[in-house]
């Protein structure tokens, strides 16, 4: 064998162990996601996650929470996250083992108004959120924004939220001025503008609810009703549903709101229908609740690696497009090697990839 030939081997197998070391540690990433994706797949968390509005901390939704939870047996859980301007979260509060529907209420140590303060919270309300998916799993939620808090979680999906393994299942917010204080719609403010260019970028499959209060049919004593009703603009005709609902009467000054008794009985009726119904047991032997062909963990979890491995070939293509830079230039020996290794691995590799398909029926 030529010294050329040698050479050409040598940079053949160095070709091919740069590639095995590239592909080992995404194979081993691989195996961690899936199994994360996996476990969020079969949670049966779904909380219900709280943002105050301006100049209100963490404690704004006690007394909602405490009427919420008066007539159950089994008490939702009652967690509070505060982010503060270094990005640092602080918790207290728990979630009780077993608690499929806790409350969740995330507060910031900047509660100022503002939209440069309402962008800054939308981003810190994203990392929260990282935080709580990260450690709880759950696949769905359903949220509630009073005041600005409506206008933090509209810039929070519109510029935050693009997950495929979580969905927002409802939304209500509650005296949102997603106008601030403008009583005409033909005056929009930058803010109003910034949400309806973005509003494609909302969730479709979401239903939302949006929450006016009045103490004289023009305001609820701070934001103008027609700053809350410019919200149609925003979600009606991008989401699957939208409903306004106007509160009048008693406690229908904008920081009463959270504690209106027609807003308490709009939040549960919306938000905990299958707290008036019997339980599972009770359920299935009446037949209220039918049966569903759910995956298996298997199957789930052959269908996520299959993603994820091919998501890791396409990552690899640029590595693959340098060796056959390096090896342009070799005598044809190294290529016909090269040809050969290729025939020998790929149709193994093709086995068992489709192998992973016809287990994942």
């Amino acid at each position: 064998m030529s010294k050329l030939q040698r050479k050409s081997l040598i940079l053949l197998g160095l070709s091919f162990l740069f590639l095995g070391a590239m592909m080992w540690p995404s194979a081993q990433w691989t195996r961690q996601n899936v199994a994360t994706l996996t476990k969020r797949h079969d949670s049966k968390m779904s909380p219900v996650i709280f943002i105050p509005g301006s100049s209100a901390t963490q404690n704004r939704f006690d007394e909602l929470v405490t009427k919420l939870n008066k007539k159950r047996g089994n008490k939702h859980s009652l967690l509070k996250l505060t982010v503060d301007t270094n990005n640092h979260i602080s918790y207290s509060g728990e979630i009780k083992p077993r608690d499929n529907e806790p409350f969740i209420v995330v507060g910031f140590e900047n509660n100022k108004d503002g939209y440069s303060n309402i962008k800054k919270q939308a981003k810190w309300f994203s990392i929260a959120f990282t935080a709580l998916a990260k450690k709880y799993q759950f696949n769905n939620f359903k949220a509630v924004g009073h005041s600005n808090g409506g206008l933090i979680y509209t810039a929070f999906l519109e510029n935050y939220f693009n997950r495929d393994d979580i969905t927002v299942k409802k939304l209500m917010t509650i005296g949102s001025p997603y106008n601030f204080e403008e009583t005409s719609s033909a005056h929009k403010s930058q803010m109003l503008t910034d949400f309806i260019a973005n509003r494609k970028k909302i969730p479709s499959n979401l239903s939302m609810y949006s929450i006016a209060g009045t103490e004289n049919f023009e305001n609820d004593g701070i934001v103008p009703a027609r700053s809350v009703e410019v919200g149609k603009y925003i979600y009606q005709g991008q989401v699957k549903h939208y409903t306004e609902i106007t509160v009048t009467g008693d406690q229908a000054q904008h920081s009463d709101l959270p504690q209106n008794q027609a807003d308490y009985q709009s939040t549960r009726a919306i938000y905990f229908k299958q707290d008036d119904q019997p339980n599972e047991s009770a359920a299935k032997s009446r037949g209220l609740i039918r049966k569903t062909n759910k995956s298996t963990k298997k199957e789930v979890a052959d269908k996520y690696f299959v993603r994820r491995f091919f998501f890791n070939v396409i990552d690899a293509c640029p590595y693959l497009l340098i060796i056959r830079q390096l090896l342009g230039r070799l005598p044809k020996l190294s290529i016909a090697l090269l040809g050969s290794t290729m025939v020998l691995f790929w149709p193994s590799a093709t086995c068992s990839i489709a192998s992973m398909f016809l287990n994942c029926k």
